[in-house]
């Protein structure tokens, strides 16, 4: 049940691929400064540089699907300006840029459903499966939520999930033991770790699945989290949300 962010890191990825249920956590507050509209890719001087989805006015307890983007003229623009850095080094520069391209097209304004539409262009081009189910729109009957860490309890609850897996920097809002009361395993992810060349930049971990795609094609990537699937056997009936 992770909220929906902007062209996430591959760990986001590792995620979708280990689990067999994946819910778009849309009524989530949004929050500034987090991974709802920008990631970073590489700068062409050293370092990154954030790729942003500028946001319209909005209240500060708004959830993330009722937050807008400036219009499309006014960014997207600039936003694959930042990418041509790329053109005369990255050999995926076709794919990756293709992929943005593609996705801002749209001229998608609502957040939630652009982050949505990135997901699942960026999954179609790895070969990942992915049929998410939107949290506003499931009707589930929901027992009580006293804090952060309950959503993802009451929603894996709501839908029998036997095993509910979320990324490690989430691991302090969940009690263990209130998962096993209602006999559903907390797994959390290990750190996720993909090392690639960048010829003629220095290689920063941690960005945006667009400079994953610029250095590997989309076979080596999906390889690679296969493996991390396959080292974790997980149980069936997987549930991963945050």
């Amino acid at each position: 049940m992770m909220q929906p962010y902007f062209f996430p890191y591959l760990g986001y990825f590792d995620l979708i691929n280990r689990s067999d249920l994946w819910v778009v956590f849309d009524t989530a507050q949004y929050i500034r400064h987090g991974w709802m509209n920008r990631n970073r890719i590489l700068h062409p001087d050293a370092g990154w540089q954030y790729v942003i989805a500028p946001l319209r006015k909005h209240a500060r307890t708004a959830p993330v699907n009722a937050v807008e983007t400036q219009p499309y003229d006014q960014w997207a623009p600039h936003l694959l300006g930042q990418l041509q850095h790329y053109r005369r080094r990255a050999p995926g520069f076709a794919c990756a840029y293709g992929l943005v391209e593609e996705c801002l097209a749209a001229r998608e304004t609502n957040l939630a459903r652009l982050n949505l539409l990135t997901l699942r262009k960026t999954c179609e081009v790895l070969g990942l499966p992915f049929h998410p189910r939107v949290q506003s729109e499931m009707k589930l009957d929901l027992a009580p939520v006293d804090g952060p860490g309950d959503w993802a309890l009451r929603v894996a609850e709501a839908l029998g999930a036997g095993e509910y897996l979320n990324p490690p920097g989430g691991a302090a809002l969940f009690d263990p033991a209130a998962f096993a009361r209602s006999r559903i395993r907390l797994e959390i992810q290990e750190p996720f770790v993909f090392e690639y060349g960048c010829r003629g930049y220095a290689f920063e971990p941690g960005l945006s699945v667009i400079d994953a795609l610029m250095w590997n094609p989309p076979e080596v990537i999906r390889g690679h989290l296969g493996k991390i699937k396959a080292a974790a056997g997980l149980t069936p009936a997987v549930l991963s949300a945050s």
